[in-house]
């Protein structure tokens, strides 16, 4: 473990794992904060990778200039299996250590903070994490950077495909993203009014959701929206299930990765100035190893294990609503 007494100087902030609209926000949040409180910061480029390259460049207030309302990240980004090895971690800190960073602000959702609590263990850099992933399903945070934004995203499609649906009496299958994870699908399927939403945490069954369309079809609807998480399993064979059973039009449509990017909406840059800004001041502090977060309307901050080791619960009372809603 690397060990130093040098006075606060310098951090450093890098993008880790999958974009989301609001990390551009985040490190103009941090940079200008840093920079106005008398702090030298750089920027590793490309995640991880960039932390074991040793790859940064200089940041300061003209850096981020005009970025607040831009998708992405300036820093680029990438996911970095490598990581997961001891020795990869290991170079990592030793590159901390030799650049004298003393803080690493970490912007990124759970991958890139069991990175970054693997880091912590090999290093005296304080690891401050800033929660941005379109998921929302990062543990100590009711709310993620970047999450807004991808539900206003789906939202728009959808409303859209719903006058398709409608036009044509059909059944749509809209499949939103989400591996593991359903607060996106949720989230999307009660705004949106769908008649059914599909997340990986609770597994329905095919003639169960049959049932519930030909329910639906029998109180004199003419059309159905089902929003389903990509990790529910295979949605293009469950339209056509739902087609021979139902004799209904079912038509997948998948948004893909246009939900990731696009310019943030105000919520998610709003987030961004706020979470730079707790980041900021737990490193000043004298803080290591926190995650910051948004708990009913306070921003706050836990520790980095904790978050990293625990599981974020999806509230299934929304399901239920959800259900009440699309009679």
């Amino acid at each position: 473990m690397t060990k130093r007494g040098y006075c606060l100087k310098k951090i450093g902030v890098v993008t880790s794992g999958g974009d989301a609209p609001g990390m551009n926000a985040a490190i103009r949040s941090i940079v200008r904060l840093a920079h106005s409180r008398h702090l030298e910061i750089v920027g590793f480029e490309r995640g991880w990778e960039g932390v074991m390259n040793n790859t940064f460049k200089p940041l300061g207030p003209r850096s981020v200039s005009g970025i607040i309302g831009q998708g992405g990240t300036m820093l680029f980004t990438s996911r970095c299996p490598g990581f997961k090895r001891r020795e990869a971690v290991l170079k990592a800190a030793e590159n901390l250590d030799r650049n004298k960073v003393v803080g690493l602000v970490v912007i990124g959702g759970n991958g890139s903070f069991k990175g970054a609590l693997a880091l912590s263990k090999e290093t005296d850099t304080a690891i401050i994490g800033v929660p941005a992933t379109i998921d929302n399903d990062v543990f100590g945070t009711d709310e993620t950077i970047g999450f807004d934004t991808a539900v206003n995203t789906a939202v728009s499609d959808i409303d859209k495909i719903r006058d398709t649906a409608m036009s044509h009496e059909r059944i749509f299958i809209v499949e939103v993203m989400g591996r593991t994870r359903g607060f996106l699908a949720l989230a999307v399927g009660l705004t949106v009014g769908s008649e059914i939403i599909l997340v990986p945490e609770v597994k329905v069954e095919t003639l169960e959701i049959i049932k519930i369309i030909e329910e639906s079809i029998q109180r004199g609807k003419k059309s159905n929206i089902i929003v389903a998480a990509e990790g529910v399993g295979e949605n293009r064979a469950l339209a056509k299930e739902i087609e021979k059973h139902t004799k209904s039009e079912v038509r997948l449509s998948v948004l893909g990765y246009s939900q990731r990017g696009g310019t943030p909406t105000a919520r998610s840059r709003f987030l961004a100035c706020l979470f730079g800004d707790k980041a900021v001041d737990l490193i000043l502090n004298g803080e290591k190893n926190k995650i910051v977060g948004l708990v009913g309307s306070k921003i706050t901050a836990v520790d980095l294990k904790e978050s990293a080791k625990s599981t974020k619960q999806l509230d299934l009372r929304l399901l239920q609503l959800a259900k009440e809603l699309a009679v």
